[in-house]
């Protein structure tokens, strides 16, 4: 009895002092998450690389400069023209103190409840930047101070990234060593679940922010309006946003069409609904298909992680709605039974063992399992596309539980 108190008081003491050694070492706990969901976004396209022809990979290697420097280029233009577009902004809300409504609202009773509830747009500029700018300004100083290690980060994350995908087989090898042998397989099975279910997410999200915050801000500027950078970069941050994002981009358009003129107001609003709408049916799904797609606990953690972390939690809460869901069904609902492989790495495994118990043995074996061992090796490298094509198939058919449960693959 003794012995089983200070085996749980030493497993006790144990978590604390990881959690506390966690905590003092935070910062580089998330530099390496953030590495790690770089590495899984990147590692698809890393792969077309391998095993062609060294034309092939330079040409790959050519069009992803092309895209990179073109997104890059696209994003230091929008950057540089918000600058002065938001110094327009800020100068137009701190002397207008009036929205610009529409005429037939003029002797209704709409108009007096509308103004009521509205406040001008002179004090929301002073609630958002207090007064005399005493909110802002500390606040652009601390990033023009902070630039250099934010530099820093993004060239450290990035180094990491590519160590991951370049040594993913020693990453996971290490890691699992940690763990005891008879969990590395069920682990292993559950890291290589989760790794390109989160890139493919992350994948698909940039491409749609991005695609979405093109279409806008091209649009904002053919329909005339004085902020089309900026509100495109309003439409990037409120891609990543799940379920809320869309409907804040749309009210901040129409607000700020109202700073201008009602039909101007109208239109952007209206092309910013048709445009979301458009990518979201036809486009998002195509860039990113998925069958974890629970949304009651998607809900939950948005308001969980929002309540912890601000937006931040919420463009993050998605991918731990996929990481849970994925562990639920890896470790509860449809758990493997014992020794059963679970990745085609895991057969070659076991022949090798195979292998080594028969040549440990002292008499020459038999031809049957001399011809057994071949015939195996053999049978192994045919099944092995097969079942890759199955195992990717199977894994966005829904069973009977997932349809019972409502985790059917989004359409």
């Amino acid at each position: 009895m003794t012995k089983r108190i200070a085996l749980v008081s030493a497993a006790a003491l144990t978590t604390v002092l990881a959690l506390v050694v966690l905590w003092q070492f935070h910062e580089a706990v998330i530099y390496v998450l953030i590495s790690l969901a770089v590495a899984a976004t990147m590692r698809p396209l890393i792969q077309r690389l391998y095993g062609r022809k060294i034309t092939i990979r330079l040409a790959w290697i050519i069009a992803y400069i092309a895209v990179l420097g073109g997104i890059g280029t696209l994003l230091f233009y929008m950057f540089k023209t918000s600058g002065s577009e938001i110094q327009y902004l800020t100068k137009t809300m701190s002397s207008q103190d009036t929205w610009t409504l529409p005429a037939w609202l003029a002797g209704s009773s709409l108009k007096p409840t509308l103004v009521a509830w509205l406040p001008p747009p002179s004090m929301i500029f002073k609630a958002i930047t207090g007064d005399k700018g005493q909110l802002v300004l500390p606040a652009v100083l601390n990033l023009a101070q902070n630039i250099g290690g934010m530099v820093a980060t993004i060239i450290i994350i990035l180094f990491l990234s590519i160590y991951w995908s370049g040594n993913q087989v020693h990453f996971e090898r290490l890691w699992l060593s940690l763990l005891a042998p008879n969990e590395r397989k069920q682990a292993r099975g559950i890291w290589r679940t989760i790794e390109p279910e989160v890139g493919a997410y992350i994948r698909g999200e940039l491409v749609h922010s991005l695609l979405t915050s093109l279409l806008l801000g091209m649009g904002f500027w053919l329909i005339g309006s004085p902020y089309p950078a900026v509100l495109a970069l309003a439409g990037v941050v409120a891609c990543l946003i799940p379920m809320i994002g869309a409907p804040l981009l749309v009210i901040v358009v129409l607000l700020v069409g109202l700073l201008t003129s009602v039909p101007l107001s109208l239109f952007t609003a209206l092309y910013a609904l048709v445009i979301l709408i458009a990518v979201r049916i036809w486009v998002k799904p195509r860039l990113f298909t998925s069958r974890w797609n629970n949304q009651i606990l998607t809900v939950l953690l948005l308001i969980i992680f929002f309540d912890a972390f601000g937006l931040i939690g919420i463009i993050v809460a998605p991918m731990i709605s996929i990481i849970c869901q994925i562990m639920w069904s890896r470790l509860v609902s449809h758990r493997r039974l014992p020794g059963a492989a679970e990745q085609i790495s895991d057969l070659k495994e076991r022949q090798i063992r195979l292998l080594g118990k028969v040549k440990t043995m002292i008499d020459p074996p038999p031809p049957l399992v001399t011809s057994s061992m071949e015939r195996l090796a053999e049978l192994i490298t045919k099944a092995q596309p097969v079942l890759k094509a199955a195992e990717s198939s199977a894994s966005l058919v829904p069973t009977e539980q997932d349809k019972k449960s409502g985790n059917l693959p989004s359409s």
